[in-house]
């Protein structure tokens, strides 16, 4: 049974399983962490916006993958993009559908009305901003 203070703040394990992924982050050399970070917010913005919520479980295993996957790169001394296959975006949305089973639709269902549309075209404004921040964590800005 959940505790007072779990009720009211959430799950302490979960909140001790993200400190423990941060810090793994943070230790990782300047280069591989600015990439890890980008392609972090890009996933959960992403995962976010096409599934309408996160699932602890399933956001920190993504998380966790992808922190990984880039310690396993700078031990390695693994290039950056390397991580990534070359291609952030593609990789980024991999992830999403692999651990939260979804993938975001750029075109707006039919039927909709102009509000949902409007909603759905700034989401589509935020996923491209973020993509963009990925994109030059990389090395790579967007033409």
């Amino acid at each position: 049974m959940a505790t007072l203070i779990e009720k009211a703040v959430g799950s302490l394990e979960d909140k001790r399983r993200w400190r423990a992924h941060r810090a793994r982050v943070r230790a990782l050399p300047s280069a591989y962490r600015a990439a890890a970070e980008a392609v972090e917010r890009y996933t959960v913005h992403l995962g976010a916006l096409t599934t309408g919520e996160l699932p602890t479980g399933p956001l920190m295993a993504m998380l966790d993958d992808v922190a990984d996957r880039f310690e396993r790169a700078a031990a390695s001394g693994a290039p950056v993009g390397e991580v990534v296959d070359g291609d952030a975006t593609r990789f980024a949305e991999t992830l999403v559908a692999l651990h939260l089973g979804a993938r975001w639709n750029a075109e707006p269902a039919q039927g909709t009305t102009a509000v949902e549309r409007d909603v759905h075209r700034h989401l589509g404004d935020e996923i491209a901003k973020e993509r963009r921040r990925m994109l030059v964590a990389f090395g790579r800005p967007e033409a």
